[in-house]
């Protein structure tokens, strides 16, 4: 017999890297693709219909979450997954030069969606076979950290790196390559490419480097949970049949149609902000937006407000790891919505001063990181049970679903509106969660982590 000799759990070895890795994917589809569009030329229309698509496997990730709780096991679900991630970002990359470049990275967006969603249904089912529910609870602020800085390095210091490389001064250059070797080797490469292709074409190369670094690294890290089996030897009738009632398992869960709503419309108004928070920050002035240079969308969304909702993550962990969700969900749906007023005053105000800037975005990024957590917590509860890898993967196909729907048409929303209108509605729309969250409060039992 196979002797392993990392069958001890030792989280903290795990879990910040796991998360890590799941947010990074996450972030390049889902924001990084946004910027980048926008700096390629795409319309807020079409950045915002197109890239609201690739929510579509993160939705529909329920329908093959039951080959991967039976087939093979989750750690070589994650690995696997990791490295074919890896691929995807590296051909993003290498379509980027191309005529074709929107077909081609799409196509390679979509496999990484499809990858990626199939990576969190292994990890998030890794994560609960792996922890008892104490430790689940306390680990739950330490695995959003890790996932939100997983957003610092995406939205935030690669976005800096992105904005610095299209910045390069082609002149300049053109001048140094008598002097420099270095100079002499890329300047053909970038003049014949443009700034804004090579700038990005680096960034999505070194996320590829990154993954095949955590293909490896978690090949030896994961630990080997006892409850982690392969079941491939069960016939393809039992595997129907067994999705069949894992389908219907989740739907005769007690509340089944208010948790479902709520897994819908938590997140109602960030949807549609979302989709336009980085295009209004590139935008000119002459068209409502502040118009800041990629490199500093870079240091307000991805450094200082993903910081702010890290420590909002953390607090919310906290809290209801102390006190339990019923105590703390009010506190986290108001936090959750409130703060899109920020956006609503910096469409009117126009600020100027990125200290003003980034203390808005701090302050509604934190927000969001506290008023997270309960939705969270409430997908852990809900999914408890039988099949709880699989109910918990259907939780999560709600809430991209809830995400994809609202930002499909915000875009169109926002480019007839205005940006001033558009946050207002915005603002109008928070009420959709603040009326779920009546509904729900009564249902939730005091003892809910």
């Amino acid at each position: 017999m196979k002797q392993h000799n990392l069958t001890k759990n030792r989280p903290w070895a795990w879990i910040p890297t796991l998360y890590f890795a799941e947010g990074v994917p996450y972030v390049a589809v889902m924001t990084i693709s946004v910027i980048m569009f926008k700096r390629f030329g795409l319309s807020n229309t079409d950045i915002a219909l197109y890239t609201s698509w690739l929510y579509l496997p993160w939705t529909l990730k329920f329908l093959w979450s039951p080959f991967v709780d039976l087939l093979k096991t989750k750690r070589w679900w994650i690995v696997t997954m990791q490295l074919l991630i890896g691929a995807c970002l590296a051909g993003v990359a290498f379509s980027l030069p191309t005529p074709q470049w929107f077909q081609y990275s799409m196509a390679f967006f979509w496999l990484m969606a499809f990858s990626s969603a199939t990576h969190d249904i292994a990890a998030d089912g890794f994560y609960m076979l792996g922890l008892n529910d104490k430790d689940q609870a306390f680990f739950v602020g330490i695995r959003n950290t890790f996932y939100r800085l997983a957003m610092i390095s995406g939205q935030g210091l690669l976005i800096i790196l992105a904005g610095s490389l299209e910045s390069i001064d082609l002149q300049k250059m053109a001048e140094q390559q008598a002097d420099n070797a270095i100079v002499r080797l890329f300047y053909p490469i970038i003049e014949r490419m443009g700034t804004i292709p090579f700038a990005w074409m680096v960034t999505f190369l070194l996320m590829a480097l990154l993954f095949v670094a955590f293909g490896f690294y978690h090949k030896r890290q994961l630990p080997y949970p006892a409850v982690d089996q392969p079941r491939s030897d069960q016939r393809i009738a039992d595997i129907f049949k067994a999705i069949g009632y894992t389908f219907t398992s989740f739907f005769k869960k007690e509340h089944s149609v208010l948790a479902i709503a709520f897994l819908l419309f938590y997140r109602f108004s960030e949807a549609q902000l979302l989709k336009l928070s980085s295009p209004f920050l590139l935008d000119d002035r002459a068209v409502g937006g502040l118009g800041l240079s990629t490199a500093a969308v870079g240091t307000v969304y991805g450094v200082v407000g993903v910081i702010a909702l890290i420590l909002g993550g953390i607090l919310g962990g906290i809290a209801v790891s102390r006190h339990g969700l019923k105590k703390w969900i009010w506190p986290m749906v108001l936090c959750l919505t409130l703060p899109n007023i920020t956006s609503v005053y910096f469409a009117y105000a126009l600020p100027e001063s990125l200290w003003i800037i980034n203390a808005g975005v701090a302050f509604e990024q934190f927000g969001y990181g506290f008023g997270f957590t309960a939705y969270t917590i409430f997908m852990l509860h809900f999914s408890k049970g039988e099949h709880q890898t699989a109910h918990y993967a259907f939780c999560t196909a709600f809430m991209a679903l809830g995400m994809m729907l609202p930002g499909m048409f915000a875009g169109a929303l926002q480019e007839w509106m205005g940006y001033q209108h558009f946050f207002i509605y915005v603002m109008v729309c928070a009420l959709v969660p603040i009326f779920l969250v009546a509904l729900l409060y009564p249902k939730l039992k005091h003892d809910a982590l």
